[in-house]
């Protein structure tokens, strides 16, 4: 069974947040599974709407559109390129994403993109940035998922996106099959990472050698989630106001909130933090689009646990928008 505290959280939900906001937002389903190999994620964008979050926009008088969801079909003969597992598919996938996000922005909408695995960030951030060219990005994460295909661990894209899409290192990513298309668009001093606990010896060296900015687990207890944010406006955009892009994985928060994930690491973000996260993003105006990634329905061993997960994640998008608990 959850914990009491995740449990009482599963009744936290639209009902009892307020509006305060006056956006004009894009929903964008991403059911992208191919990143890594459980299948249940693909069901992510569907829970997350069933769970409330078009209700709750719709009700707090938000002018929305739903996209729907964007359908991925696997490539044939999709072999391996060196140890990275379907390229193709994940590489034609993005650049699907690209384009539909891009069209969410030049229609003048916040870009919400319900995933799906993270592998879907490539996408999503290339997409965005072929709208903003200055945008900075907060990931929320448990995971670095800035290996590239010579570093890379288990082969898994959903480990890599940050590599791809990363200037500074343009010349560590070989021509990987299905990504001819992408050009990288950020620069490493746009990114903040927050909520690192689970990074491999290769991102570490990477992060290192580029002077990422980012914020373990560890620095999130000590310094307290606020000073975290303080530092990270400071950093990326209180001084030169960039569009803002938030790429939250699930498995940013601790398992005991969510743990209908693929990839649970413990010791993570509290409800409180990861909520302080969003409303501080809300809170400058800036948000200009947000990945909500790796929830996957089918890895909740009881239905409590897939509540808890998905309605976690909702709250996230919500608050991000504007929505504040009462």
């Amino acid at each position: 069974m959850l914990p009491v505290k995740s449990l009482v959280l599963l009744n936290r939900g639209a009902s009892v947040m307020s509006r305060r906001f006056n956006h004009k937002v894009g929903i964008l389903g991403a059911p992208l599974s191919r990143g890594q190999g459980k299948e249940g994620v693909k069901e992510g964008p569907d829970a997350l709407r069933k769970a409330g979050l078009l209700t709750a926009l719709q009700n707090g008088g938000c002018n929305l559109k739903d996209y729907g969801n964007l359908k991925f079909e696997d490539e044939q003969k999709d072999e391996l390129f060196r140890t990275v597992k379907m390229p193709r598919t994940v590489g034609k996938a993005n650049e699907k994403l690209s384009q539909a996000v891009t069209k969410v922005k030049a229609d003048g909408r916040v870009c919400v993109i319900l995933g799906g695995d993270h592998s879907l960030a490539i996408g999503s951030i290339s997409g965005h940035a072929a709208f903003h060219s200055n945008l900075c990005v907060v990931w929320v994460d448990a995971h670095a998922d800035i290996n590239t295909p010579f570093t890379t661990p288990s082969g898994n894209l959903h480990g890599q996106p940050v590599s791809f899409l990363i200037k500074e290192l343009k010349t560590e990513i070989p021509a990987v099959p299905g990504f001819s298309w992408l050009e990288a668009c950020l620069s490493a001093k746009d990114i903040v990472y927050i909520g690192l606990r689970d990074v491999d010896p290769g991102e570490k060296d990477i992060i290192e050698k580029l002077g990422i900015k980012f914020f373990s687990m560890t620095d999130v207890n000590q310094m307290g989630i606020q000073k975290v944010m303080e530092v990270t406006s400071d950093y990326l955009f209180s001084r030169v106001k960039k569009p803002i892009h938030l790429s939250f994985d699930i498995d940013g928060f601790d398992p005991s909130l969510a743990p209908a994930t693929g990839t649970p690491v413990d010791g993570g973000l509290t409800y409180e933090q990861g909520i302080f996260v969003a409303n501080e993003i809300h809170k400058t105006g800036l948000l200009s689009a947000i990945d909500l990634v790796e929830v996957n329905p089918s890895l909740g061993k009881i239905k409590e646990e897939v509540a808890s997960t998905v309605n976690t994640g909702r709250d996230v998008i919500l608050t991000s928008l504007g929505y504040v608990q009462k």
